[in-house]
């Protein structure tokens, strides 16, 4: 990708830093990287890269700079074309926000810190499309002060070069320059020397005497400029007379500061610094102008995670307990602060690694770039059932794998949900005008899969998504019937309005020959392909997670069980006798434990309620927010499964258990015929001695249906592998 980023400068800073080391990371990995920012020390660093520099005063809150500013981003967004602008200060995103969507130029920034959001401040700000946290509390400002959507906020880390920054450093430069002794004990600081940043550095000068008679012959090497530097600079000079030597040592803005770090022994310091000093294996003492946290180990880890190492809502930094850390550390023996250094670094290369705050941002990146095709999808989306959840989850993972350049729009009954599982656009199902927008949009509709074009449920579902089809019709968009699932449909009026939709549309895949069967019944003349459905390309969470799961349902480890899915249905009174007699047969004939699984939780919980209060004896039930890749795992680990819900059948047979059919509605019936598998009854008449009679027959021929069942389901998922290439074609074409 061609990547801007914009920011206010490159002089030394956390935030400088930050983007600097991005920006090498990304130009590394091979994009193609441009900063615009008004310059400074590292500006020669990232040019020697590769990396070009544009000068632009995004420094200054003046109307004259900011116009000036503006003009500027606006030639060289137009020069660069960039795929996307990546703004990382307040005044640089405000610019880039409004230029962005003139331009239509994707956009996303990074906040590396609170700001002030009291009168018109809070309309100087602009948080992009997607936006970037350097930490959770971050974060939680972004949603709190701005209202961001939290499932458009990714949380990173301030990534650190554990090769630049390293214990193989000695900084013996830094010390032959400043005139250092490597023979008296040495602390480094970093930090700008701004009026906001510079308190601990004022407060290490104020302590220097003490320090000097609990640590004698302390030199404190303090780096950074800023504009309280000169003022610091005296200050320093005048303890240095007053003790009668060089104590403290203003080095001033520095870009080496991994040679800094490396000249130390113990090194103050926070946020991006800390974690610097921490990966040149230094003892690190947290703390910054927002809060004092101490001599870093493995104890305070997760609150400084919390805040990003920079002791966000901890107690401020205080001279006399400054002083006694610093004298602690110094006191500790050598090897205790090799063994503080070592953790240090271990965190650093396990939790903050360039790398990863590369790929977070690339992460990003794709969310928002523009791709050449957009595909509305319509479907049971957002409603919390697993089953139609696994479908949308497999279109989506089996969209990106096919291409790149294909974005999905969902709609769906709970937008927000949608965003926050699988990061997609969704838009509302039942808005109108946002429906007909997406569509108008978009290059294709796809609706499906599942069993949408049925009036079981009711007619009004079905001219719901009739409605949709015949919406973007209208609207010269193609459509593609994605392996649905049809019928039945029962009334004369219904089944000439699927008749004329089918016929109208783009392409037809389905997921079993009995929906084409349907199809050629209800007069429908046109090709239709048989594919799969798309959940046999779900991959399932590991084993190790869905063992997890099986633990947070009590069911007691290594012993084999038999998984079962119900759902609530009219006129199936005796239904729940019958088939809790079936589970008590697999428990004490095979030993197998029972555990129940929720599909859609809100609908699933009080019909198997039904079945465990009639089966007497233990079992148990799944009855967690489990997503569908985790049902599937769970149905994985199982020895047997009955499955009523159609979608537990297809994840048992896409993770190859044998299972037995309650078949409540035709489409159960047919997938069971198309894999091979037997029905253990119709709900409706249920008799648990015939049920008993088919899972004896299943066990006793238990190797046979397992075979067959592995076959089938490879020959399955590399049908349902066609459905994406049929979409490519489809889209190719309309380009």
């Amino acid at each position: 990708m061609k990547i801007l980023m914009a920011t206010m400068g490159l002089d030394i800073g956390g935030a400088e830093t930050h983007i600097v080391e991005l920006a090498k990371e990304l130009k590394y990995r091979g994009h193609d990287v441009a900063i615009i920012s008004n310059g400074g020390v590292y500006v020669s660093e990232v040019e020697k890269v590769g990396i070009r520099h544009y000068q632009a005063p995004l420094h200054r809150r003046s109307m004259k700079a900011m116009v000036q500013a503006r003009g500027i981003l606006k030639q060289v967004i137009r020069r660069e074309g960039p795929d996307v602008v990546h703004a990382h200060a307040r005044i640089p995103a405000f610019l880039c926000g409004g230029l962005c969507r003139r331009m239509k130029v994707p956009f996303v920034t990074t906040a590396h810190w609170v700001f002030d959001t009291s009168g018109i401040l809070r309309y100087l700000t602009d948080w992009g499309e997607r936006t970037v946290a350097v930490s959770e509390d971050i974060k939680a400002y972004l949603i709190r002060e701005y209202n961001t959507p939290a499932e458009h906020i990714t949380v990173t880390i301030n990534g650190i070069d554990t090769e630049k920054f390293s214990p193989k450093l000695t900084g013996e430069g830094i010390i032959a320059e400043f005139g250092l002794d490597r023979s008296r004990p040495i602390l480094s600081y970093v930090s700008r020397m701004d009026e906001d940043r510079a308190l601990v550095a004022g407060q290490l000068i104020e302590i220097a005497p003490e320090l000097d008679r609990a640590v004698p012959g302390i030199q404190l090497l303090i780096a950074g400029g800023g504009n309280v530097f000169d003022q610091l600079k005296e200050r320093a000079e005048a303890v240095n007379a007053k003790l009668g030597r060089p104590c403290v040592t203003m080095t001033g803005a520095r870009t080496d500061v991994n040679q800094i770090a490396a000249a130390g022994d113990v090194f103050v310091g926070v946020s991006r610094a800390a974690l610097e000093a921490m990966s040149a294996g230094k003892p690190v003492i947290v703390a910054g102008n927002e809060g004092y946290q101490g001599l870093f180990g493995p104890e305070k880890l997760a609150e400084a995670q919390a805040g990003n190492f920079c002791c966000r809502g901890l107690p401020m930094s205080e001279p006399n307990t400054l002083l006694a850390d610093v004298t602690a550390a110094f006191r500790l023996s050598q090897e205790e602060r090799e063994r503080a250094g070592l953790y240090g670094r271990q965190v650093v290369q396990e939790l903050y690694s360039v790398g990863r705050m590369a790929e977070d941002c690339l992460s990003v990146y794709r969310q928002v770039r523009r791709r050449k095709y957009r595909v509305v999808m319509s479907g049971y989306y957002g409603f919390g059932n697993a089953g139609d959840d696994a479908i949308l989850e497999s279109i989506q993972q089996a969209i990106q794998a096919a291409s790149d350049e294909i974005a999905v729009t969902v709609l769906s009954n709970d937008p927000e949900l949608t965003r926050r599982q699988y990061g997609l656009e969704a838009v509302s199902r039942f808005r109108a005008l946002r429906v007909v927008s997406a569509l108008r949009q978009g290059d294709v509709l796809l609706s499906g899969g599942g069993s949408l074009l049925q009036d079981t449920t009711s007619t009004r579902s079905l001219v719901y998504y009739l409605s949709v089809i015949r919406c973007a019709q209208l609207l010269r968009k193609p459509v593609m019937l994605y392996a649905n699932g049809i019928g039945p449909v029962r009334k004369p009026a219904n089944r000439r309005r699927v008749r004329r939709v089918v016929e109208r549309a783009a392409l037809v895949t389905l997921r079993d020959h009995s929906s084409a069967r349907e199809l050629a019944e209800m007069g429908v003349t046109r090709p239709v392909q048989v594919t799969a459905d798309p959940v046999f390309q779900l991959e399932p969470v590991s084993r190790e997670w869905a063992l997890e799961l099986l633990a947070q349902a009590g069911l007691p480890e290594g012993r084999p069980f038999a998984a079962v899915s119900v759902r609530d249905w009219p006129d199936t009174e005796t239904f729940w006798d019958e088939l809790a007699r079936l589970c008590c047969h697999l428990r004490e004939q095979y030993g197998l434990e029972i555990l129940f699984l929720l599909m859609q939780r809100s609908q699933d919980r009080e019909a198997t309620a039904r079945v465990r209060a009639r089966m007497g004896g233990v079992s148990y039930v799944l009855d967690i927010p489990a997503a569908p890749r985790e049902l599937m795992g769970v149905l994985g680990q199982a020895r047997l499964c009955l499955a009523m819900r159609l979608h537990t059948l297809i994840f048992a047979a896409r993770m190859a258990v044998p299972t037995l059919g309650l078949v409540y509605d035709p489409k159960v019936a047919s997938y069971l015929e198309e894999l091979e598998l037997p029905a253990a009854g119709e709900v409706a008449s249920f008799d648990a001695g015939q049920a008993i009679a088919a899972a004896d027959a299943l066990m006793a021929d238990y190797d046979g249906v397992l075979a067959r069942l592995r076959e089938k389901s490879a020959q399955l998922a590399r049908a349902a592998g066609e459905n994406e290439r049929l979409l490519l074609e489809l889209l190719e074409k309309g380009n």
